[in-house]
């Protein structure tokens, strides 16, 4: 019997290598009372048993997770230079006169050892995972990768001397070891620091929620934030410790959400209507909802909880898996993004220069908008509004001949040359080349909200924003005037998010330009 089940998982593409920030963990927690009523913000239960010393954002955990990549490919890499250095000195005619003999069983002994290193699962980095016995099996795989090569060589009469095997042996043995207890030392202040312990809050005040949180507190291996339930009458204002902070509604807008790796049901599964109405509700955040099913015994209720604070590295199998993708997407984002803020260097230096000399004020415009998971970030533009007219908040949305907008910023606008700051949110992490547009935080439609005219607004943040993006070069650009122009881009975002491959990012970026420039009667 399964003890936890998931009925709702949110496809998360992020991240991996950003640095993980602090939080003040005071200052987070004030947010959090904010939303419920006073009385039930009162008191040291408010705090909670599980504060983490470190408060990760959703798009810093996961890249966390990511690094697992990086970890191989550091690996492969410090192995292929080890054996173009050996077939370099095996031949005096130097590496490109190596006969294919000579060069070929190195070359099968560093795939032999690289391949075993993933396929045995050296790049788990598991909890109970024993550091000794981790670099005994890196040595190992050396040792066979070099015998390899011995007897391939004897097979191929390649004439390379035992002497030279050795040397390739203890040079890859003693990289990968030094790399692994790196990597072992690494993964090891994550979990120290909770980079890598689940953040989760409970939906339902229950006996279910009593009892995972009492496990919880004896493994230490899970942070139950926080506590939500519908029946705010009947409920305590905290559940072992762990505040109750408001209802299903107030999740919903909560600003701890960027922080909660998964949502969990803690209400009776024979409550049909009430699992339904949650799920329904819940299924509009980008967050991961898990039913807890009340387990019979506590071999059950153990198997339960290992699964909700499993928090494993990314996978490295072969199938094509959203860790892998947000990996190579990351990989994407900095190899382009770096060659293109070289090429368009003189041209964001005119532009700065420009807005300058045409009207008062910083070069720069910063805004703060919804990033990944509901993340809040600061998005950089080159301002195109006049200073004092100049709108945070969206409140009011550009229109053709606005007087708000610069001559300079007329140009620019049109041109999306105000969007070129943007690369650097990208390359620090916080948005990628193509993904859904990044919208204002609290960004209105008419005179409502925009994130309150569709319920699956928020699945847009499933994905890190882009500077581009499918909806971008469909034609859903700049003002949104209606809740249909609003469904229609959200139906356009969540379709990338389910398609996004390196080519379709390719196409998109290689569209972009003309799409744009094509379109004179857009207002952006």
């Amino acid at each position: 019997m399964t003890s936890a089940i998931d009925i709702g998982r949110a496809t998360a593409f992020s991240d991996a290598g950003e640095t993980a920030a602090r939080l003040d963990a005071p200052g987070l927690q004030a947010l959090a009372a904010r939303t419920v009523a006073p009385s039930k913000a009162d008191g040291a239960a408010r705090r909670g048993p599980f504060r983490p010393e470190v408060w990760l954002n959703a798009r810093q955990r996961h890249a966390s997770r990511l690094a697992v990549h990086w970890f191989r490919s550091a690996d492969v890499a410090a192995v292929s230079i080890i054996t173009v250095a050996m077939v370099w000195a095996m031949t005096p005619g130097g590496l490109f006169a190596a006969p294919l003999s000579a060069a070929l069983p190195l070359v099968v002994g560093a795939v032999v050892v690289l391949g075993l290193m993933r396929s045995l699962g050296l790049y788990r980095f598991t909890r109970d995972q024993k550091v000794p016995l981790h670099l005994a099996a890196v040595a190992a795989l050396s040792l066979s990768g070099g015998a390899t090569a011995v007897l391939l060589d004897a097979v191929l009469a390649g004439g390379a001397t035992l002497s030279a095997y050795i040397i390739w042996t203890a040079l890859v043995t003693v990289s990968l070891y030094a790399l692994h207890m790196g990597w072992s030392d690494l993964v090891a202040g994550w979990r120290g620091k909770g980079a890598l312990t689940p953040n989760i809050v409970l939906v339902g005040a229950t006996r279910h929620a009593e009892t995972l949180i009492r496990d919880a507190l004896q493994r230490r291996d899970i942070n139950v934030l926080g506590v939500f339930d519908d029946r705010l009458a009947r409920s305590p204002d905290s559940l072992v410790g762990v505040p109750v902070l408001g209802d299903a509604e107030a999740l919903m807008t909560h600003r701890m959400t960027p922080y909660v790796d998964r949502i969990v049901l803690a209400i009776d599964p024979k409550a049909e209507k009430r699992v339904r109405e949650l799920t329904a509700r819940l299924s509009a955040l980008p967050n991961e909802v898990t039913l807890l099913v009340d387990p019979v015994d506590e071999r059950e209720r153990s198997a339960a909880l290992d699964r909700l604070a499993s928090a494993p590295l990314a996978s490295l199998d072969g199938r094509v898996d959203d860790d892998r993708r947000a990996f190579n997407k990351r990989i994407q984002d900095l190899v382009i993004g770096t060659v293109a803020l070289i090429l368009l260097a003189p041209i964001m230096a005119l532009t700065a220069l420009a807005i300058r000399l045409d009207s008062p004020g910083p070069v720069f415009f910063r805004q703060r908008r919804h990033g990944f998971i509901h993340e809040e970030i600061v998005v950089w533009k080159f301002r195109s509004m006049r200073q004092e007219a100049a709108d945070a908040t969206a409140s009011r949305q550009v229109t053709t001949d606005d007087d708000r907008v610069t001559r300079v910023g007329r140009f620019i606008r049109s041109t999306s040359l105000d969007e070129l700051p943007q690369i650097f949110n990208v390359l620090k992490g916080e948005m990628s080349l193509v993904g859904p547009r990044p919208h204002a935080i609290g960004m209105k439609t008419g005179a409502v909200e925009s994130a309150r005219l569709v319920a699956e607004y928020a699945h847009r943040h499933r994905m890190k924003p882009g500077m581009t993006g499918w909806a971008a070069i469909k034609g859903s650009r700049g003002p949104l005037h209606s809740a249909q122009d609003v469904r229609r881009r959200v139906q356009l975002d969540i379709d990338y998010i389910e398609r996004q491959s390196l080519w379709l990012d390719l196409w998109i970026m290689l569209v972009t330009i003309p799409v744009l420039l094509g379109d004179r009667a857009a207002v952006r």
